[in-house]
């Protein structure tokens, strides 16, 4: 019988009085990248996350929305398969509120009745292609991409490349980078990683990981792998559940996935089933070309810059969610 498999979304208003006000009364005076009001933008396309998950993934198991509390009006609370939760429901209260998106995502394994085996999923990225359960998982092990890479930055106070750093080195103290390698060799070297199979080529002289290739895709876990990691690091990840916003001394989700990978428990997927834009950076042109393609199952559209024209990217691209996710699905009231 084949599992089931749920999907998770992280979601906030961030244009919500009563949470600005709430996230003013904790906000650090000197904010870093990891705090500032781009993190919390919402574009108002979140319906067509819903539609997309309707039309190209009907065989999902349950679809749990994972808020503050916050709902959007629209949103039809009595669909079967939704899962309204709470930070509250999962989270322990001593680190609450939290507008930290690291530790929303750590705790996840506490979420009541999850399944074993679930989909996490941003709030930015959309199905615009059908998918199947293998997609994700098979056989019951994560579908991933093992992409290595070296972690750089131009910003010392850019958070990003210390949370990378923090995972790195608890997969070092665990495992011998040298014998994952050798072990599982058929996982790490495939073709199908296109230039991320160079890399992986380039980076196996180095004693250490020095970091693995995020793509911003939806990430298969397992709730089995949450629990093993917080056994073996609960010290570190406690300390980053405290952090209210993110910080150089968080952990994140991935540190799953990554563990996943030193264990050989996944399954290697190609990287052109996805695709990422960055909102403000890549041509709008471009990000448009995305869209209308039949190629992709999976988009994202990244929002990681602080100044961008929001009016003119949100009035461009939300024809676009019409035209290829036109129809009101059962989310919607």
């Amino acid at each position: 019988m084949a599992e089931k498999i749920d999907f998770v979304i992280t979601w906030v208003d961030g244009s919500d009085p009563a949470w600005q006000a709430q996230r003013a009364q904790y906000c650090p005076a000197d904010q870093d990248n990891g705090s500032t009001d781009n993190r919390y933008r919402d574009w108002g396309w979140l319906r067509y996350w819903f539609r997309g998950v309707e039309q190209y993934a009907p065989w999902v198991n349950r679809v749990f929305f994972v808020t503050n509390g916050q709902c959007p009006p629209w949103l039809n609370l009595n669909h079967p398969k939704l899962r309204f939760v709470r930070h509250s429901d999962y989270i322990p209260a001593e680190y609450l509120p939290t507008f930290n998106s690291n530790v929303i995502e750590l705790f996840l394994n506490r979420i009541p009745d999850l399944s074993e085996h679930f989909v996490l999923f941003n709030d930015d990225m959309y199905l615009f292609a059908p998918v199947q359960p293998s997609d994700f998982f098979r056989n019951g092990v994560p579908c991933e991409t093992a992409a290595m890479k070296t972690i750089d930055g131009v910003d010392p106070e850019d958070v990003f490349p210390h949370t990378m750093l923090n995972n790195m080195a608890i997969l070092n103290q665990n495992f011998q980078k040298s014998a994952v390698l050798k072990r599982y060799a058929g996982k790490f070297y495939r073709p199908c990683y296109g230039k991320y199979f160079v890399s992986n080529l380039l980076l196996t002289p180095f004693q250490y990981f020095s970091g693995f290739q995020d793509l911003h895709f939806a990430t298969s876990h397992r709730k089995s792998t949450f629990d093993l990691v917080w056994n073996v690091a609960e010290k570190q990840l406690l300390r980053c559940a405290g952090n209210r916003f993110r910080s150089g001394s968080d952990l994140s989700h991935w540190i799953f996935k990554y563990w996943n990978l030193c264990t050989g428990n996944f399954i290697p997927r190609g990287v052109h089933w996805g695709r990422c834009c960055e909102l403000g950076q890549d041509p709008l042109s471009q990000v448009q070309t995305v869209m209308q393609s039949k190629k992709y199952k999976l988009i994202c559209l990244n929002d990681s810059q602080t100044e961008l024209d929001f009016q003119e990217i949100q009035s461009q691209l939300t024809p676009l969610f019409a035209q290829r996710l036109p129809e009101k699905c059962g989310y919607e009231r």
